[in-house]
């Protein structure tokens, strides 16, 4: 199973309030983890690579034991980057290139609005974080 997107633009989700990409506060949080990642390496991260890196620094498996718990991780099916915190509540699109890297893109921007328009990307929403 991956959770990878090639030339995919994920919006912001449709019932977000969030008018502008906003760095999370809340150290140690999921949110907080995947901006920081983001952050620091923009398009240097698949989205397989953010969510399981997330999931080894909130539960402290060293590297020494990453191999086999990235392999017992996706085992289960995980959630895509279209259910992150970071798009459902902290104002941020995300792009996938064209080998599946990923970069942080506020919703504020001409940046955003230029991908969201682009018809040589799959362009999706975000997952919304209510049923209405």
């Amino acid at each position: 199973m991956t959770t990878n997107y090639v030339n995919t633009f994920i919006l912001v989700s449709p019932d977000s309030r969030a008018t502008a990409g906003t760095p999370p506060s809340k150290p140690g949080t999921v949110a907080y983890l995947q901006y920081q990642l983001l952050q620091e390496s923009p398009y240097g991260l698949t989205s397989d690579e953010i969510l399981f890196e997330v999931h080894a620094l909130r539960n402290g498996i060293a590297d020494r034991d990453r191999e086999e718990a990235r392999r017992i991780f996706f085992a289960r099916p995980q959630a895509c980057l279209r259910a992150s915190p970071l798009v459902k509540t902290h104002g941020w699109g995300l792009h996938h290139d064209e080998h599946g890297r990923v970069a942080l893109v506020g919703v504020e921007t001409d940046a955003y609005r230029a991908l969201a328009a682009r018809s040589d990307l799959k362009v999706i929403p975000g997952m919304r974080s209510g049923r209405r």
